[in-house]
C-alpha cells in the first residue's frame, strides 16, 4: 500500500511561480517512476512531467522551459517547480507513482495523490 500526499498549490498571478511537492509513503514497495498530471475543468487529464528511476525526464510540450521536475535523494519525494505561469496552467495537479509491491508476491501497480488546485489569475 502506497500513499501519495501533495502540497503547494494555490492562487498565483500570471507570470508567477509555485512549487508542488509529493511525498510517497508505505511498506513493501518500490517506485520506479513519478510524475505530475493535471486536469482542467471539462478537459482530459494530461501528463505534465515525469521522471523514472534512471533519471530520464519527460515534459509536455507546453511546459518545456517553464516547469522543472525533480526527485530527492531518498527517491520518495517528487517536486514540480512551475515558473512563468499562465492562466492555461490552471488545473488540479495530481501526483502519480508507478512501481511494484513486494510482500510475499510481487505486483506492478500505480498510485495517485488526492490532487492540489493551481489557479493562475489576476
Amino acid at each position: 500500500q502506497v500513499q501519495l500526499v501533495e502540497s503547494g498549490g494555490g492562487l498565483v498571478q500570471p507570470g508567477g511561480s509555485l512549487t508542488l511537492s509529493c511525498v510517497a509513503s508505505g511498506t513493501f514497495f518500490t517506485i520506479n517512476a513519478m510524475g505530475w498530471y493535471r486536469q482542467a475543468p471539462g478537459k482530459q487529464r494530461e501528463l505534465v512531467a515525469s521522471v523514472n528511476s534512471g533519471g530520464a525526464i519527460n515534459y509536455e510540450d507546453s511546459v518545456k522551459g517553464r516547469f522543472t521536475i525533480s526527485r530527492d535523494n531518498a527517491m520518495n519525494t517528487v517536486y514540480l517547480q512551475m515558473n512563468s505561469l499562465k492562466p492555461e496552467d490552471t488545473a488540479v495537479y495530481y501526483c502519480n507513482a508507478r512501481g511494484y509491491v513486494h510482500y510475499q508476491s510481487m505486483y506492478f501497480d500505480d498510485w495517485w495523490g488526492q490532487g492540489t488546485q493551481v489557479t493562475v489569475s489576476s
